[in-house]
């Protein structure tokens, strides 16, 4: 009987305990953990006179690897955007007084030994200018958009153009100032064309 309730008892066990999982414990005996190693200026040199490889040092496979190149970016974009100066028309003058807003991100990627580059931008510019209208000069003030524009589109970019409110203009002048004003897409674009060939060159 008693035999019998062991058996019993070993068999609800054996029942109830159908899972099982297994916990690595630290011991002596088990390998360590890789530790991040700083190269010395030798072992850079050295890895330097090795065919060409892409990308970071510790990277020698090739592998994936991103970087970040958003603060480089946004701030030349400003820097090449603020050197176009200003425009005539026909009836007034007018310049980039600021880049207001240059929000996106642009970034290198290498995979497999090659390089890619990447951005993604949109774009906020403050003018300002002087028209001739009705026989006196006065002094308009507006915002440039351009909307979302990637690596590889700048021939698609795109203007929206938002005046000041300017009371005394009427409607044919404001329709005029803002076609002068997309008259800076060229020289835009062309700052931008800049920009995306100094990207891939990084």
């Amino acid at each position: 009987m008693e035999n019998g309730g062991v058996s019993s008892e070993k068999q609800q066990e054996a029942a109830g305990s159908s899972y099982t999982y297994w916990v690595r414990e630290a011991t002596a005996d088990a390998a360590p953990l890789p530790v991040p190693k700083k190269l010395n200026q030798n072992e850079i040199i050295s890895n330097q006179s090795q065919p060409t490889v892409l990308g970071s040092v510790w990277n020698r496979a090739g592998t994936w690897e991103e970087k970040n190149l958003n603060k480089w970016a946004s701030d030349r974009i400003k820097e090449l955007l603020a050197s176009v100066g200003s425009m005539e028309f026909s009836g007034g003058k007018a310049e980039i007084a600021e880049v207001s807003n240059c929000s996106g991100d642009a970034f290198l990627v290498t995979v497999r030994n090659r390089k890619r580059v990447g951005y993604n931008y949109e774009l906020t510019l403050k003018v300002k200018g002087e028209w001739i209208i009705g026989g006196e000069q006065k002094m308009v003030k507006g915002h440039i958009d351009i909307p979302e524009f990637s690596f590889g589109e700048l021939d698609e970019l795109q203007m929206q153009v938002r005046l000041s409110e300017e009371k005394d203009l009427l409607q044919p002048d404001k329709l005029q100032i803002s076609q002068d004003l997309k008259l800076f897409l060229s020289p835009v674009r062309e700052k931008l064309v800049q920009f995306e060939q100094e990207l891939k060159d990084r």
